[in-house]
């Protein structure tokens, strides 16, 4: 039982370490953000991601429609 305790710690150490390590090399912001506060997106694209927004939304409540039917049972 001790061994599994010191294992879980010593991977959560190592982790930690990593994701640490991972992270250290940067300093200060990215040299690549955008300047303003959000990435400038054109209205063309806005509008192509709304309409497949919108057929995400048809095709969930489509397929929450279909889950909640009788008609096959």
């Amino acid at each position: 039982m001790r061994a599994g305790r010191l294992a879980l710690a010593a991977t959560a150490i190592a982790a930690l370490v990593a994701c640490t390590a991972g992270c250290a090399h940067h300093d200060g912001a990215s040299s690549n953000a955008p300047s303003g506060a959000s990435p400038s997106v054109q209205p063309s694209q806005l509008a192509q991601m709304q309409r497949k927004v919108d057929a995400a939304e048809s095709a969930a409540a489509a397929a929450d429609r279909d889950a909640t039917s009788t008609a096959d049972r």
